[in-house]
């Protein structure tokens, strides 16, 4: 035990041997130096704590004096109203090279796409084996064809020999016949005839006897009977073998000269066919029309899982015949092809002028067609209606290729010397456009109706409702209520002009079965259970506006409004709310409510969300988060918040404390509206999410 008063020196407590001695202290240039570093030091550290005091200051003061009024004067300028939209640049005139090899060919060689060719260069080389069979097949049958066309024109020929023998000798030499024949006979019958007179003479004077005068009148019988034969048969030759003869040598001749016509129409046939095989033969060998740079034809098809890709134009694939296999553009004539929503499709009109950019460049165009009929979809965009719109661009561009992006801006309109106000500080509801202008100096403000006109992203031309230099509020739902909900003013709706009159045998609108037990929030009128209209009195929920919750309404967290309110989320209307439609706050747990993994939610799952949080929300509103505040201390902090809150705790704590307050939660409550703090109906659901 040490009883003196003095502390001996630390070397004389320690033995510390061979310890290296500090540096010297260095001057001159190193000592200003370390002064400098100093000063710096020091400055940093000042500069920190003010700017650290400056914003718990101006937060501090910004939560008791409320959120910050920004207003815009109401003045009067130019609104320039434009689509614009992306685009790919093609050429406005293109020659197609296309196979023409009839039933198709593969590609032995082609030329490198992108390459600058000159006329009557070689493109594309297709597989000419088969053609050149079928060729060598062709040929036999052309000579085939060929030796039976000479056939019938000989036989043809003979016919008509035949017709001329027999008028002009065998019908003579029958007639002549036939005349000797008749000449002898009438000989006969003369030589006959004297005879019986001779005899006729003798008999009456009995030289002769009775059987021998009618052995002489029988002769006379017989020759008159030879000459009338002799006759007969000279007509039947003139008028009956003549004509049928004639008819039947006149047949074969009709017939040798249809078969000569069929024969030389088979040949012409057969003739047409090897030609046709020839040049297909030179079609196998495609060479440059005109001088350009070659495009392949590789053409995109929207099928029903994106768009997918045709045949691809390379050495080896197989192409049909009539298939565009290249394409040379005049790139002297380029255009742009745009697809433009539904939505701003009707906006334009044929002659617009536009302004592109290609690369940095600029560029001035108009357009020049739009489409009737919307493109093809694919199953991921099938409610994305796209109409194809074609721009021209005005002169010769240089240095364009086609598949180059381009940005397409529109003109639309351009206003001059109207009053205009941002977007942001109009509000929408129930259908009708309001503002707050700003009156006097203080912080009263007044809500103004408007008749709005054109727009573009950022300004909206004013028609009526507000005057030059008034001041109107830029967040008017940040800084007045009654922006953020109707307070159920405005029209109202009238259901029999807007849904036409009630049929006798459509239920009665208040027969329809009613929601949950009736709200006590402040909202106005709800909806009857999930999804169904009000039973009474039911309006429709207005931008920026809290959820109904009147009678049988049920009000959450969402979007302006409840879980019954969710589909309202439904931007694109086709009954389903998906991860990126959905509000942010559900984002953070969206997957443990798609029970069926599909990527969306719809009515039976929000019914499902909504059923296991109870009604009236979730068990109490932003209120009663309090209830976590564990340690009595007036505030919430992140490991006190349930489990399913610390997701998104730091987005409902604006100042970054680590705790959430009171101010904070009604600051939390106002952004997101609704009814009643909790209760039925009310405007509560910022307990638990859904598990």
């Amino acid at each position: 035990m040490v009883t003196s008063s003095q502390t001996p020196p630390v070397t004389e407590l320690f033995d510390e041997p061979n310890l290296p001695s500090a540096p010297p202290v260095q001057t001159g240039v190193g000592k200003r130096l370390f002064h400098i570093v100093v000063a710096l030091g020091l400055i940093t550290g000042v500069v920190a704590l003010g700017a650290y005091g400056s914003t718990r200051w101006i937060g501090g003061a910004s939560r008791e004096q409320g959120p910050v009024v920004l207003t815009h004067p109401v003045a009067r300028g130019e609104l320039v109203v434009t689509v614009i939209e992306d685009g790919n640049v093609e050429s406005a005139s293109n020659i197609d090279i296309k196979c023409e090899v009839a039933g198709g060919s593969s590609i032995l060689w082609i030329v490198d796409d992108g390459s600058l060719v000159k006329k009557g260069e070689k493109l594309v080389e297709l597989d000419q084996s088969v053609i050149e069979d079928q060729i060598n097949q062709q040929k036999i049958t052309f000579e085939k064809a060929r030796s039976s066309m000479i056939q019938a024109e000989k036989d043809y020929e003979v016919a008509q020999i035949t017709v001329k023998e027999f008028l002009e000798g065998t019908f003579k030499q029958q007639q002549q016949d036939q005349q000797a024949q008749i000449t002898i006979a009438e000989e006969n019958l003369r030589t006959a005839q004297n005879s019986l007179q001779h005899t006729q003479r003798m008999f009456r004077k009995g030289y002769v006897s009775q059987l021998e005068l009618e052995g002489q009148q029988f002769s006379v019988q017989r020759a008159q009977l030879e000459l009338d034969s002799a006759r007969t048969a000279k007509n039947v030759l003139e008028q009956f073998t003549k004509v049928k003869t004639m008819e039947d040598l006149q047949s074969k001749v009709e017939t040798a000269q249809a078969k000569m016509e069929s024969e030389k129409a088979a040949l012409a046939l057969e003739e047409a066919r090897l030609k046709k095989l020839q040049a297909q033969m030179d079609s196998c060998v495609i060479v440059a029309p005109q001088d350009g740079m070659v495009v392949y034809a590789n053409e995109q098809s929207m099928g029903r899982f994106g768009s997918q890709q045709g045949v691809q134009i390379e050495e080896g694939a197989t192409v049909r015949e009539r298939q565009t296999i290249l394409r040379l553009p005049d790139l002297s004539q380029m255009q742009v092809k745009v697809n433009v929503h539904e939505t701003k499709v009707e906006k334009l009109a044929r002659d617009m002028r536009a302004r592109i950019v290609i690369q940095g460049k600029d560029f001035q165009g108009s357009v020049a067609s739009i489409a009737n009929q919307p493109e093809p979809t694919s199953f991921f965009s099938a409610t994305v209606k796209e109409y194809a719109t074609i721009v021209r661009i005005d002169g010769e561009a240089q240095g364009l290729r086609p598949g180059m992006t381009a940005e397409v801006e529109i003109l639309v309109a351009h206003l001059k010397d109207v009053l205009t106000l941002p977007v942001a500080a109009i509000v929408e509801q129930r259908g009708a456009f309001f503002c707050w202008v700003k009156k006097g100096a203080g912080r009263e403000v007044e809500r103004r109706p408007l008749v709005l006109g054109m727009s573009n992203d950022q300004f909206v031309e004013i028609q009526d409702g507000v005057g030059e230099g008034d001041q109107v509020l830029l967040n008017p739902r940040a800084s007045v209520r009654e922006a953020r909900t109707d307070n159920g003013k405005g029209p109202e709706t009238d259901v029999q002009k807007k849904f036409g009159e009630q049929s006798n045998a459509a239920p009665a609108a208040d027969g329809g079965p009613k929601g949950g037990p009736p709200g006590t929030g402040n909202g106005p009128p709800g909806r009857a259970g999930m999804g169904s209209p009000a039973p009474t009195g039911g309006e429709p929920r207005q931008p920026g506006q809290g959820p109904p919750a009147g009678p049988g309404g049920r009000s959450g967290r969402g979007p302006g409004g409840g879980m019954g309110d969710l589909m309202a989320a439904d931007k694109d209307g086709d009954g389903k709310v998906s991860k990126d439609e959905a509000p942010e706050f559900l984002q953070n747990f969206f997957d443990r409510v798609d029970t069926n993994t599909d990527g969306f939610l719809d009515k039976a799952e929000i019914e499902a969300m909504r059923n296991r949080r109870g009604p009236g929300g979730s068990g109490g509103g932003p209120r009663d988060l309090m209830q976590y505040d564990a340690n009595g201390d007036g505030k919430v902090t992140k490991e006190e918040a349930p489990e399913q809150m610390r997701g998104f705790f730091d987005r409902m704590d604006p100042n970054g404390d680590g705790a959430i307050d009171r101010e904070e939660i009604e600051s939390m409550r106002a952004r997101f509206g609704g009814g009643g703090p909790g209760g039925p109906g009310g405007g509560g659901g910022f307990g638990r999410p859904p598990e």
